[in-house]
């Protein structure tokens, strides 16, 4: 095993503490600090498997912005020691969200999957050593990728998600 596979092995597992940390803890500041550590382990698995690319965008993104955000919302909470209590509902909670994760099963098992042979891999790869920003570029910003489109439409989306949080939390 190189050096990579122990960083990755080591982020993984980071990663996986972390995201149960952030579960089962009640206090709901120190789960939103396991979050950023979490989003922390996820950057180091970009990192271990060379999308560098990815990695500064986790940090920046979720790390840098998403991170505060949720820090500030927790903080302007009440009761932040005593966090959520269980209510009677956790029961059809847990039903419910047991038939969507049999759904998401499901479809992740039945359908067929577009598979890449090794001649188109070996010509999306980047050679080892360097950087992937490019190659992430071409592949959203390409007019023949076809992903240019989805890529605008999210952006869309997003834009009206913030508008509409601004118009719902405004003073009348």
């Amino acid at each position: 095993m190189t050096g990579s596979d122990y960083a990755f092995w080591v982020f993984a597992i980071l990663g996986v503490i972390s995201a149960l940390g952030v579960v089962a803890l009640k206090n709901l500041f120190r789960a939103a600090l396991l979050l950023v550590l979490c989003f922390f382990a996820a950057a180091g698995i970009y990192g271990s498997l060379n999308a560098d690319f990815l990695a500064v965008a986790q940090v920046l993104v979720y790390m840098g912005a998403i991170s505060v955000l949720i820090i500030f919302a927790v903080m302007l909470t009440r009761d932040l020691v005593r966090g959520n209590p269980f209510n009677r509902s956790w029961p059809a909670a847990l039903v419910v969200c047991g038939f969507l994760m049999a759904g998401v099963i499901y479809v992740v098992v039945e359908t067929t999957w577009p598979t890449i042979d090794a001649g188109q891999m070996a010509a999306a790869s980047v050679p080892e050593g360097q950087a992937t920003t490019g190659g992430v570029a071409r592949a959203i910003f390409d007019k023949d990728s076809g992903f240019l489109l989805p890529f605008e439409i999210s952006a869309m989306l997003i834009l009206a998600a913030v508008l509409g949080a601004v118009a719902l939390v405004r003073e009348k």
